[in-house]
């Protein structure tokens, strides 16, 4: 086996597939599909929808992947999401018998393929279905569709969703979990071990600036929907009257997130990538409310020098140091407006992060140490496999 800064080789030059959920929007997931995309570039990539655009699909090099029968309905890519309870039969139709080595991209039902007997399926799991497991009441609230006919059908199909879930992962050979945090909820959800190899974050790009001059104000940037808490962080400044609030992103929370917003607040909408990075290369702090399986922007943040104040759950452990010498930033208790004008005011008080130390802290999760990391595994994998089947 090889492995540089580009390309995994492998013994016995196995046929390699790597299979993703969808292809619509370039997120998180996607940024882990590009470095896959990397390792192994002979692969053929497989996928339930492909509905990028033409500057995403050259920005994440995937090419035309092999897509299920779903991309046949008209406009997909604007509702795929209501096609979920029909995903599971699609993914399982698509045709893996010729490859030896699948690696799955998964965070709802891109596991459930069917690879050939005797092939190895790694997974690398960005989290167990989260509308069929831990989060399934909070994503039907926020839907509007907790109670009723509607709230009874949905949890009938979400339930179902579970339970196949749940046998598709009979056939995953072994877990690659994206955080602590997902590697316990894989073991509650699947009863499975995983390894943990953090996501690649790009911190060649996402760098310090000395000649930008850092602001006094805070910076927080998502896609507005409702688990990310936007809002609350939002109404926490109303009490907070003589900071100032830069807000970056837009989503179904629009509406709410103006209406929480006072005089100092500003709302920038989306913005291009360099429009973000020197937003969090001028901000005091970043702010960050959700209970996310790993949160890519926070460590974005900390390759710019940013300090970050989190709550205090998920992910967000694992990514922001809140004690000690080299600290990053600082946690808050609850996602309340209560809770986070109290840990800006208490972040003031104390004497601010070093840059250097948010900066040193992020490149542990670069593209570079993913690249590294997840290479070495698959090739240990492989390795292994091969043996036992000699």
């Amino acid at each position: 086996m090889t492995v540089n800064a580009e390309t995994v080789i492998l013994g016995d030059a196995p046929r390699v597939a790597l299979v993703h959920e969808w292809l619509v929007t370039a997120a998180g997931s996607e940024q882990v599909l590009r470095e896959l995309r990397a390792l192994f570039p002979d692969a053929d990539l497989f996928c339930v929808i492909d509905g990028l655009s033409a500057a995403d699909r050259q920005r994440l090099g995937v090419g035309q992947p092999r897509t299920t029968y779903l991309q046949w309905l008209p406009w997909v890519s604007r509702y795929y999401r209501l096609l979920l309870p029909l995903m599971p039969h699609a993914i399982e139709q698509l045709d893996l018998s010729g490859y030896d080595l699948v690696i799955s991209n998964s965070h709802a039902v891109a596991k459930g393929i069917r690879p050939r007997p005797g092939a190895l399926h790694l997974c690398h799991c960005c989290s167990p279905v989260r509308y069929a497991w831990d989060l399934r009441e909070r994503y039907l609230a926020e839907a509007g569709m907790g109670t009723g006919m509607r709230g009874a059908l949905l949890r009938h199909l979400l339930e179902r969703l579970r339970r196949w879930d749940l046998a598709a992962t009979s056939r995953v050979s072994a877990f690659v979990a994206i955080s602590q945090f997902i590697a316990a909820r894989i073991q509650r959800a699947y009863g499975r071990s995983s390894t943990v190899i953090f996501p690649p974050v790009d911190t060649g790009y996402y760098t310090i600036d000395e000649q930008v001059p850092r602001g006094t104000h805070y910076v927080t940037a998502s896609r507005l929907v409702g688990y990310k808490q936007i809002p609350v962080i939002v109404e926490a400044f109303r009490s907070l009257p003589d900071r100032e609030l830069v807000v970056i992103g837009d989503g179904p929370d629009r509406d709410r997130v103006l209406a929480a917003a006072g005089p100092n607040v500003r709302w920038m909408g989306h913005q291009p990538q360099e429009v973000l990075r020197h937003e969090l290369r001028r901000a005091r702090a970043f702010l960050f409310a959700a209970e996310e399986d790993f949160g890519i922007l926070p460590v974005e943040a900390q390759a710019c020098g940013t300090p970050v104040i989190a709550l205090g759950c998920g992910g967000s452990l694992e990514t922001v140091v809140a004690t000690g010498d080299h600290r990053t930033g600082a946690f808050f208790a609850e996602a309340t407006p209560k809770s986070i004008a109290a840990a800006i005011r208490q972040f003031e008080a104390s004497p601010p992060p070093a840059p250097v130390d948010c900066r040193r802290h992020a490149e542990q999760f670069s593209v570079e140490r993913f690249r590294s990391a997840f290479g070495e595994y698959v090739t240990a994998q492989w390795d292994r496999h091969r043996a036992l089947r000699v």
